[in-house]
C-alpha cells in the first residue's frame, strides 16, 4: 500500500461540513442510490445533482463529459450499475460487462477531469473468489477464480476498484471504493423470477397470505448462512466513508451478522403475518453454504450498522405493501 503516505493530504475535504456542495449520486432511483439520497436529504444536503437514465445515459461518454463540464459536482457517489440475478447474468453477459465498464469508466474519469474533490465507487461482494475464506477479508480479492455465474459483473466491479486505485496513485485524487454485502430495503427488486432471496421470500409469503394458501415451499434445507444489510445502514456507511476514509484499499460494508435461510424465512413469515406452514424441499439445491464479509476494517474506523434484521424487514414490508403490492 505504497500510496498511503499521500492519504493525509487527500482526506482534508470534509464532506459533512459542505452541505451546500454539489453532490452527484449516480443511480439515484435504484435500491442503493435512493437510500443514499434519503440519507443525504435527512442530513440537510441542499444541492444534490440527480439525473434519471432518460435525462443522462451514463454509458455515453460524450454525454457524461458534457454533464460534468456543466455541473462540476464536488462530490460523486457511484451507485449506478446494471444488476441482476444468476439467470440474467447467464443470459446477457455482454450487457453486464460492457454497460458496467462504460458507466464507471465514464463517471470516474469525468469526475476527476472536472475537479471533483472526492469519489466513492460502490461494488458488490460478488467480486471475491468463489472459494474465498469466510468471513471474506478485503485482501481475498484476486486470490482465486470467481463464481462463473456472475463473473461478467464481478470483473467490471473489480476494474472499478482498480481504476479508483490507479487514479489515486497517478493523480493523487481521492477516489475510494466500498463493497456492500447483500442489501435489502425500499426500492428493492421484488420481481417473481429474478429477485434475490430476501425480496423473493417476502413476495411469496405475502402472496400466500393474500390467497389464504396452506403452505409456502422453499428450496433446500434452509441451512446456508447469509448476511444482510438494510440499505439505510449502507447509506449511513457511505456518508461515514465520504467523511472519514481516504485509502487505497476498498472497504467491505456488512452487518457482520449471519442468519440461516431457515431463520430468515421464519422471521419473514412472522413479519408478513402468514399463518400457514413453511415447508422445505430438500431435493432442491442449497447454494453456497456460507457467505459472510469481514467488515472489521470499517468497524475499526468507527462505523457499525444500527438496523436489526427484524426492524429492517418490518420497514421493507411496509414499503412493499404500499408500493409494490397492488
Amino acid at each position: 500500500m505504497g500510496s498511503q503516505d499521500n492519504n493525509a493530504a487527500l482526506s482534508s475535504n470534509s464532506f459533512l461540513a459542505e452541505k451546500s456542495a454539489k453532490v452527484f449520486v449516480a443511480g439515484h432511483r435504484g435500491l442503493v442510490g435512493s437510500g443514499i439520497v434519503r440519507k443525504l436529504t435527512q442530513l440537510g444536503f441542499t444541492n444534490l445533482i440527480l439525473r434519471s437514465h432518460a435525462e443522462l445515459d451514463l454509458t455515453r461518454q460524450s454525454d457524461v463529459e458534457a454533464f460534468f463540464a456543466s455541473e462540476k459536482p464536488e462530490f460523486v457517489i457511484v451507485a449506478a450499475a446494471k444488476v441482476g440475478g444468476i439467470h440474467a447474468n447467464n443470459t446477457y453477459p455482454a450487457d453486464f460487462i460492457s454497460i458496467n465498464l462504460q458507466i464507471q469508466t465514464n463517471v470516474i474519469d469525468s469526475a476527476y477531469r472536472n475537479g471533483a474533490k472526492k469519489l466513492l465507487f460502490l461494488g458488490s461482494s460478488c467480486i471475491y473468489p468463489k472459494f474465498a475464506p469466510q468471513p471474506i477479508p478485503e485482501d481475498a480479492l484476486l486470490t482465486g477464480p470467481l463464481e462463473p455465474t456472475n463473473e461478467w459483473y464481478a470483473i467490471a466491479k473489480i476494474a472499478g476498484i482498480k481504476m479508483c486505485q490507479a487514479y489515486r496513485i497517478q493523480y493523487k485524487w481521492d477516489a475510494i471504493s466500498g463493497m456492500p454485502t447483500n442489501l435489502y430495503g425500499p426500492n428493492d427488486n421484488f420481481h417473481p423470477e429474478n429477485s434475490h432471496v430476501l425480496p423473493a421470500l417476502m413476495r411469496r409469503f405475502h402472496e400466500a397470505k393474500v390467497k389464504g394458501a396452506k403452505e409456502v415451499v422453499v428450496w433446500g434445507t434452509g441451512n446456508p448462512l447469509r448476511e444482510f444489510l438494510h440499505v439505510d445502514d449502507l447509506a449511513d456507511a457511505v456518508v461515514f466513508m465520504m467523511e472519514k476514509y481516504s485509502g487505497l484499499e476498498h472497504l467491505n460494508v456488512g452487518s457482520g451478522k449471519e442468519v440461516t435461510i431457515k431463520e430468515l424465512a421464519e422471521l419473514m413469515k412472522e413479519v408478513v403475518g402468514f399463518e400457514g406452514d413453511l415447508v422445505w424441499d430438500n431435493t432442491k439445491p442449497d447454494g453456497t453454504p456460507r457467505k459472510l464479509m469481514d467488515s472489521s476494517k470499517l468497524a475499526g474506523l468507527g462505523w457499525t450498522p444500527k438496523i436489526s434484521l427484524k426492524d429492517g424487514l418490518v420497514d421493507t414490508y411496509k414499503w412493499y405493501v404500499e408500493n409494490v403490492n397492488q
